[in-house]
């Protein structure tokens, strides 16, 4: 059984997770190949362990920002599909602003290194997809007021 989790806007956060260091989001990076943009981070919890909220999950994806423009990637809607498993593991479809990101082939290591990091999440899949095309219409409407204040 999974729970499909979208773009509702909310203004959940999450606090006291760690993060991996530059060096060790880096090191992961290059594992991934620029031709299947997707990356598998973390280990299945054990049987009965407790498993992350959906509010923990929004609130790691809203410390991850886009490199080019100064706003988390949940808000700027680039998360299309968010599914976790009744086992913890965690499965997201996203996309990027533009397919010429410059990291676009670093980008679902370090989301998936962000949240493997919670130890209440267990192995999360990060898939870039680019159907449908992102645009300004994906923004939540925290990022449309935090663009107009720029």
């Amino acid at each position: 059984m999974t729970e499909t989790i979208g773009n509702s806007g909310n203004d959940n956060t999450a606090t006291g997770y760690g993060m991996l260091s530059d060096e060790e989001m880096k090191k992961l990076a290059t594992s991934v190949k620029n031709e299947d943009l997707i990356s598998t981070v973390g280990k299945p919890l054990p049987e009965g362990a407790p498993k992350a909220s959906k509010d923990d999950i929004i609130g790691i994806l809203k410390e991850i920002y886009d490199p080019e423009i100064p706003i988390n990637i949940y808000d700027l809607g680039l998360i299309y599909k968010l599914e976790q498993s009744s086992t913890g593991d965690v499965y997201i479809e996203m996309t990027l602003t533009a397919p010429t990101c410059p990291i676009a082939g670093e980008m679902p290591a370090i989301v998936a290194a962000s949240l493997a990091c919670n130890d209440k999440i267990g192995q999360v899949t990060v898939k870039i997809v680019w159907e449908p095309a992102w645009d300004l219409s994906k923004l939540s409407d925290d990022a449309k007021e935090m663009l107009e204040a720029m």
